[in-house]
C-alpha cells in the first residue's frame, strides 16, 4: 500500500517533533532540587557534633558584617581587572587588591553565560540550565529558595539599582529600587548614570543593610564594538571611580565596637573576543570576584587569584550574614573569608555548609552513600565531635590545635567532593537521547528524497521543518556544540 505525499509529510513532521523532544530530553538534564520544605530555616541548623555528655550548641552563627554592598558589573572579564587593563584603567581597585584588606578570586561562571541564569546562580547557589536562556527574555519571579528571600525574611533592608531583571526576579523584596532596561544595547552611558545618580544619597543613609548595584554599560560596549574597543578603558575608569566612592564611604562609617562592612565586586559573566557571551569560552566564563573589608588581613602585594566556582559566593554571603544557605545551593564556603575567626567558629560554619550539601546530595541522588564526599563529611563530623569534647573539657594543648586543623582539612575536602558531585549531576546530559534525536532528524530528509511523488506537500513540510525543528535545534546547539564534542571525546577516552 502506497502512502500519499500528504500522509507521508505528516508522518515526517510527527517524527521530527518526536526527534526534537528526544534531543531536548537529553539536552536539559533533570535539575538537582531538594524535596523538603520550600525554604531553609534557621531552625533547620544541626547542633555542633560532640561526643560525650557535654551540651552542644545549636545556635545559628552570628553575622560577620553589618552592611554589604554588591557591585555587579555586567560582562566584567577577568583580565579587565587582573590583567594589564586593570592596572591602567582601574588603579584604585588594583591598589586595594594589592595593599588593602581584600581577597581576589577568579570565579568560574557555568554556561549559559547569560545574565538571568547568572543572577539565579549568584542568588540560589544552583547551576541554571540552557532552558533559562529562553526565560531570560521574560524573567518570571524566582520562587526557588534564594539569598535575597532569606535576607528579606530575616529583616534585612535591601536596596537595588540597575538591570531590571532583578526587579522581575524579586518583585517584592526591595525596600527601594530603580530598574534599568537592558535591551537598549546602544546605550552605554545613561544606563549606568541611572545607577550612579543614586549613590551619594544612599551611601549617606543608615536605613539599609544590603545595597545591590548592577551596571550594564560595559556589556553594551562589548556588544557594540568588542572587548578591545577604545570605549572599554573609559568605562573601566568609571567603574573604578564608583568602587572608590563606595569603599571610601564604607570605611568612613566604620566605628569601633560594631561589625565591619563588606564590599563585593564581581561580574555575572565575561565576554568573548567578539564581545558576545552565552558560550563556554575562557573569556566568557572567567570573571573576577573581589571581597573588600576591614575584617580581612591587609595584603603585602598582589597574588595570583585563586580559582573558585561562581556559586561559592552564595553560601559564603549567607553564613556571613547569619542566614541559612539556600536549599538547592551546590556552592561551598570560601575559606579566606572566615580565616580570621576562632577555629571553633570556622569548623561550625564548615559543618553547616556540609550538612546542607549532604542533605541535597542525599535527596537528589539514590546512590548518595557511594559518593566519596558524603563519606568524607561523615568522617569529618565524627572527628569534629572528638575535637569538641577536648575543647569543652578545657584542653589547650598543641594536640587540640593540630587536631582542629586536621578536621578543618577534612571538611574542606568533603565540601569540594560533594559540590563537585552535585555540579556534575546538574550538567550530566543524556548523550544517548541527544545523539538518537539528531540521527532521526537527519534521516527524515533522506527518506523524503527517496519518494518519487513531489507535490505541494513538500513545500508545506519544508516550512514546517524550518519553523518547528531547525530553529529550536539551532538555539540549543548555539551553546551546546562545543560542550557536546568535549563530552563525546571524554566518553571515548574512558
Amino acid at each position: 500500500m502506497k502512502l500519499s505525499s500528504s500522509v507521508f509529510a505528516l508522518l515526517c513532521l510527527i517524527c521530527e517533533i518526536v526527534s526534537i523532544a528526544l534531543f531536548l530530553r537529553g539536552f536539559f538534564p533533570v535539575p538537582v532540587k531538594s524535596s523538603f520544605s520550600a525554604k531553609s530555616k534557621l531552625t533547620d541548623f544541626p547542633a555542633e557534633p560532640q561526643t560525650g555528655s557535654g551540651l552542644n550548641s545549636s545556635r545559628a552563627p552570628a553575622p560577620l558584617f553589618r552592611r554589604v554592598v554588591i557591585v555587579l558589573i555586567d560582562a566584567l572579564r577577568r583580565d579587565f581587572v587582573f590583567g594589564s587593563d586593570g592596572r591602567r584603567f582601574m588603579p584604585y581597585t588594583r591598589h586595594v587588591l594589592e595593599r588593602g584588606s581584600a581577597h581576589s578570586f577568579t570565579a568560574k561562571a557555568r554556561p549559559p553565560t547569560v545574565t538571568m541564569p547568572r543572577i539565579k546562580a549568584l542568588t540560589t547557589g544552583s547551576i541554571p540550565g540552557f532552558i533559562d536562556v529562553v526565560m531570560n527574555l521574560n524573567s518570571p519571579a524566582l520562587l526557588e529558595d534564594n539569598l535575597i528571600w532569606q535576607a528579606k525574611s530575616a529583616g534585612k533592608r535591601i536596596i537595588f539599582y540597575g538591570d531590571d531583571t532583578w526587579v522581575r526576579l524579586f518583585p517584592k523584596h526591595f525596600m527601594e529600587h530603580d530598574g534599568t532596561t537592558s535591551f537598549f544595547v546602544s546605550d552605554y552611558t545613561e544606563v549606568d548614570n541611572n545607577v550612579t545618580r543614586h549613590l551619594d544619597g544612599t551611601l549617606k543613609r543608615d536605613d539599609w543593610d544590603i545595597l545591590i548595584l548592577h551596571y550594564l554599560g560595559l556589556d553594551h560596549i562589548g556588544h557594540i564594538s568588542g572587548p578591545h574597543s577604545s570605549l572599554i578603558g573609559p568605562k573601566l575608569m568609571e567603574m573604578d571611580d564608583v568602587i572608590k566612592k563606595i569603599h571610601t564611604s564604607l570605611i568612613s562609617k566604620e566605628s569601633e565596637g560594631t561589625l565591619p562592612n563588606l564590599l563585593v565586586v564581581c561580574g555575572d559573566h565575561g565576554m568573548s573576543e567578539t564581545g558576545s557571551h552565552g558560550g563556554s569560552s575562557e573569556a566568557e566564563i572567567n570573571t573576577p570576584l573581589m571581597l573588600i573589608s576591614p575584617a580581612f588581613r591587609r595584603k603585602a602585594g598582589f597574588e595570583e587569584p585563586d580559582v573558585l566556582e561562581q556559586v561559592d559566593l552564595t553560601p559564603t554571603l549567607a553564613l556571613a550574614l547569619g542566614l541559612p544557605i539556600s536549599q538547592n545551593s551546590v556552592g561551598r564556603l570560601i575559606p579566606a573569608v572566615f580565616e580570621e575567626l576562632p577555629l571553633r567558629e570556622q569548623l561550625r560554619l564548615l559543618q553547616l555548609n556540609g550538612h546542607q550539601l549532604s542533605c541535597l546530595l542525599r535527596d537528589s541522588n539514590p546512590s548518595f552513600h557511594k559518593e566519596d564526599g558524603y563519606e568524607l563529611f561523615r568522617v569529618a563530623e565524627k572527628s569534629h565531635g572528638s575535637w569538641m569534647k577536648l575543647y569543652v573539657d578545657g584542653n589547650t594543648s598543641e594536640v587540640l590545635s593540630n587536631m582542629g586543623k586536621k578536621v578543618l582539612k577534612q571538611y574542606l575536602e568533603a565540601l569540594k567532593a560533594m559540590s563537585s558531585a552535585l555540579s556534575k549531576q546538574l550538567g550530566q546530559y543524556d548523550m544517548y537521547s541527544m545523539i538518537m534525536g539528531m540521527i532521526f532528524i537527519l534521516q527524515i530528509p533522506v527518506q523524503w528524497q527517496r519518494r518519487s511523488v513531489w507535490d505541494v506537500a513538500f513545500t508545506w513540510l519544508t516550512y514546517s521543518r524550518r519553523t518547528v525543528a531547525v530553529l529550536p535545534l539551532n538555539i540549543s546547539l548555539r551553546w551546546s556544540s562545543m560542550e557536546l564534542i568535549e563530552r563525546i571525546q571524554s566518553m571515548n577516552e574512558h
